[in-house]
């Protein structure tokens, strides 16, 4: 009951942009599994497919700036999933930045098992490699003090991701790591960054998140699709700014903040 009415408190939030200090101490989850328990109750609630899944916090940086000691799995709305050149309301977000991301489609399930999946099991499961930018927000006031477990909760500051089409490029055989990526902001470009930044290599932090939602949330399905976290030092945004961001070999990707 407690993980439902934290739920319906964070969703309605959502939904009314606006913000909670906190969860109040009774239905406040204690970990990460109540963290998983509550996002997931939301993913009942709120009627809308999982079109897949996010990562926050995967690098060390950005684990310092909202105060976690590791990465945060969070569900992607079949709502919020937007193609490649979408116009993203920016609103009432009081994150306000863009991310260029590595984004993987999984033709088949991962689902929960006794032991941990592995990067190759992993990657044989992938059918394609998109570009894609996330624009996150939190339900939270102040997203920097609540802890891992209620960012979990929140799905770890999900909000807007658009998506691109799958990468023609022989991918499989490119450094993902090595990978350079150009944040762009209305025709300049503004930082610069590799895929890293990803926990070392997108593809580990691919394997972290197959494993975390093994563990916490019943797994994989096929046709999901998994965005591994920045490669750049997120690009502060306000309406009418435009988004490329530019993955070299693998192609660009574009948006609009409206």
């Amino acid at each position: 009951m407690g993980h439902e009415v934290a739920a319906r408190l964070l969703l309605d939030n959502w939904r009314a942009t606006t913000r909670v200090a906190e969860l109040p101490g009774a239905i406040r989850p204690k970990n990460r599994a109540e963290g998983y328990g509550i996002a997931a109750a939301i993913a009942t609630l709120c009627g809308q497919a999982v079109s897949g899944w996010k990562i926050a916090a995967t690098s060390t940086a950005g684990q310092r700036h909202i105060n976690v000691d590791g990465p945060l799995a969070g569900r992607i709305f079949a709502d919020r999933l937007c193609d490649a050149g979408a116009r993203v309301p920016l609103g009432d977000n009081i994150m306000r930045v863009a991310e260029a991301e590595f984004a993987f489609r999984f033709g088949k399930p991962l689902s929960p098992r006794d032991t941990p999946y592995d990067g190759a099991e992993t990657m044989a499961a992938v059918t394609s490699l998109h570009l894609s930018i996330e624009v996150p927000d939190s339900r939270f006031t102040d997203f920097t003090k609540v802890g891992a477990a209620q960012l979990i909760a929140d799905t770890a500051c999900a909000s807007w991701l658009v998506l691109g089409p799958a990468v023609t490029a022989d991918w499989r055989a490119v450094d993902l790591a090595k990978q350079p990526v150009t944040g762009m902001l209305n025709g300049k470009a503004v930082v610069r960054g590799t895929g890293e930044a990803v926990l070392g290599d997108p593809r580990f932090a691919l394997t972290w998140l197959v494993n975390e939602v093994a563990t916490h949330c019943g797994g994989i399905s096929a046709g999901q699709l998994v965005t591994t976290g920045t490669c750049i030092v997120p690009i502060a945004i306000a309406t009418g700014d435009r988004l490329l961001m530019d993955f070299g070999a693998l192609g660009t990707i574009e948006a609009a903040i409206v």
